[in-house]
């Protein structure tokens, strides 16, 4: 490939077979039962026209991939230093961005990719659309050539003996950070308890579905089936199954955090860092600190014990959050890390360890809506069905649990809700479970919204929201007055500074 970008160039025409494979895997999923079905329906006779079928669909998934590489060009516009990207068969489309707005470069490979020999390119940008640019097919050192310009914003080519020696020691980099399988070990049994819960009841959802499709296919009798599964279920107690569904919940826990952060290392790379994992092959990610709006840091009590603590950088995006992997996204994370590596990287990101100056906390307003709408009115609820409805009233006991537990929760919310105030960093403190640390830098803010209800005006309680480009950080149920002062300082921080927020 030729490493002048200057001049509209194509992928690699082995991305004609990475995007065919994309696109048949694709159908395959949305027509995976509709085929099963057509096999086990047919008779022998049949079975011809259906393989003459398959084989229709990957013959136009070729040709549709063909078509895509050649309507699929990319080069730099080093006047205007713009990268721009012409794709699209029938309806076309001109991606336009400009090199200052990139904030992240992946290069990686999937399994096909690393078999034929070629990369995946994605560039990351804060665009309106909130999409990323994906170049399916370039080779290793174009892929690399490609990234120096794309982050240094220049459009001159560059020999390539020296894009060699800058890959080979972006590959060599010592990392100052490196998660071992052990400690992914103990972060899959501490977090994100929530996702994988959530993993288990879409997968549940799906299985039910599909299995009515093949109950339809092979004609099973449904209430025979339903009898079978209501048998097997009298024959463990509730805690066995309690038992079983939490083991289940762990091991899913543990896949998750393997499969995207095994062998997670970050290391400096001139003025970027660099972020690097993968199972199969790994994949690098390139970000500029200076991008980085909000750090973000959260232990929960056994990670506490542990000394583990999980980073998300977050960087700017407008619109809606994409749907890319992990490492792909506006927010990047960082697991496991201990209390030393975690001020290393913010060092690195901030220029110094944040301090904790003048702390704010809510007044005690902040209990009142959560308790009345959260625990008061559907406890309310509960009880006139329960004393009602003859089948609903022995569970009362499990509606004064619920408000118990609930009050409980809300007051460690109330307990956590703060935020510090210095003159270079602001720290918003918040959770129940993950306590979570926000920093922010006072030139990242990008407006400050004040606010308090009439109601609020006699005993001084108001609100504070800082909009920054990769979210808000809200403060609620402060002290108006001190809210006000906050803001007329930042303001003036702002006004006065001339750092730039990207």
């Amino acid at each position: 490939m030729n490493s002048d970008f200057s001049k509209p160039q194509r992928e690699s025409a082995f991305g004609i077979i990475v995007m065919a494979a994309h696109t048949a895997f694709k159908i395959g999923k949305a027509t995976f039962f509709f085929i099963v079905y057509a096999f086990i329906k047919m008779g022998p006779a049949y079975t011809t026209y259906a393989l003459l079928g398959i084989g229709i669909i990957i013959v136009l998934c070729i040709i549709f991939s063909y078509l895509w590489y050649l309507k699929f060009t990319f080069f730099l516009d080093k006047e205007k230093q713009e990268f721009v990207v012409n794709k699209g068969i029938l309806n076309r489309d001109q991606v336009i961005i400009q090199l200052d707005k990139i904030q992240q470069v992946n290069i990686n490979q999937n399994l096909l990719q690393k078999m034929i020999g070629v990369y995946g390119l994605k560039i990351d940008t804060a665009g309106a659309s909130g999409e990323e640019v994906s170049i399916k097919a370039i080779d290793e050192v174009s892929a690399y050539n490609l990234k120096e310009h794309l982050l240094k914003g220049k459009a001159a080519a560059i020999d390539q003996s020296d894009i060699l020696i800058e890959k080979d020691a972006l590959i060599e980099q010592i990392p100052f950070l490196k998660i071992s399988s052990w400690t992914l070990f103990k972060v899959g049994l501490t977090s994100n308890y929530g996702q994988s819960l959530t993993v288990i009841l879409v997968f549940f959802m799906y299985t039910v579905q599909e299995a009515r499709h093949i109950m339809d296919i092979f004609e099973l009798d449904k209430g025979y089936v339903k009898s079978t599964v209501l048998g097997l279920a009298t024959l463990f107690s509730v805690a066995v199954i309690v038992v079983i569904f939490l083991m289940v919940l762990l091991f899913i826990n543990l896949i998750r955090t393997f499969y995207k952060y095994f062998q997670l290392e970050v290391s400096h790379h001139k003025n970027s860092l660099l972020l690097s994992s993968g199972v199969i092959a790994k994949k690098n990610t390139l970000i500029n600190p200076n991008k980085v709006q909000i750090t973000k840091h959260s232990q929960n009590y056994f990670q506490k014990k542990l000394n583990l603590l999980n980073i998300s950088l977050k960087q700017a995006h407008f619109g809606e959050s994409k749907k890319g992997k992990e490492m792909q996204g506006n927010t990047l994370e960082i697991v496991g890390c201990d209390a030393i590596e975690r001020d290393q990287l913010l060092k690195m990101i901030l220029g110094q360890v944040p301090i904790s100056g003048k702390t704010f906390a809510p007044d005690w307003r902040f209990l009142n809506l959560p308790i009345f709408f959260k625990l008061v009115l559907p406890v309310a609820i509960f009880l006139i069905v329960a004393f009602n409805v003859q089948e609903v009233k022995p569970y009362i006991g499990f509606a004064a649990a619920y408000f118990l537990i609930g009050i409980f929760m809300i007051s460690i919310s109330y307990r956590r809700h703060r935020i510090a105030v210095d003159q270079d960093f602001i720290i918003k403190t918040s959770g129940i479970w993950d306590i979570s640390k926000e920093v922010i830098v006072p030139h990242k803010i990008q407006a400050i919204t004040a606010s308090q209800y009439p109601w609020h005006k006699s005993v001084d309680v108001g609100h504070l929201c800082l909009h920054t480009a990769a979210g808000q950080i809200r403060f609620k149920y402060g002290n108006y007055s001190e809210i006000k002062k906050l803001v007329n300082f930042w303001l003036y921080q702002l006004e006065s500074g001339n750092e730039d927020w990207m």
